[in-house]
This record gives structure tokens, C-alpha cells and sequence, in this order.
């Protein structure tokens, strides 16, 4: 029983952490990676940054 309470509780925190990223694209979004050192972006990130920061295009509706 303890087993099955620490797993609940562990799935219950990945999940509510994981819903606090902002979506790639939106204005928190740059916020966030202004903030970020440029040395630990990915060639996506780059990408994604200078797309929708840079030249303020919209991210793609899902």
C-alpha cells in the first residue's frame, strides 16, 4: 500500500510540474529564455527563438 501512495504522489508531481512550462512560442516563453544563458540553448531552441521572438511569428494552432 505504501508503495502504491509513493508512486501516486510521484506521477501527481510530474504532472504538475510538467503543466508549468510555458508554451514554446508564447511571450513567457521568450521571457524565459531571455533569462537563460545562450550556452545551454539547443539548436532548437535557437531556432524556435529567433522564429517567434526575433521575427514575432505566431506558433502554429494546434
Amino acid at each position: 500500500m505504501k508503495k502504491v501512495l509513493i508512486l501516486t504522489t510521484a506521477i501527481a508531481a510530474l504532472v504538475t510540474l510538467t503543466a508549468c512550462e510555458p508554451e514554446r512560442g508564447s511571450k513567457e516563453w521568450c521571457e524565459k529564455m531571455d533569462d537563460m544563458p545562450k550556452g545551454e540553448w539547443t539548436m532548437n531552441d535557437a531556432t524556435d527563438y529567433t522564429k517567434y521572438c526575433v521575427f514575432n511569428q505566431k506558433p502554429e494552432e494546434k
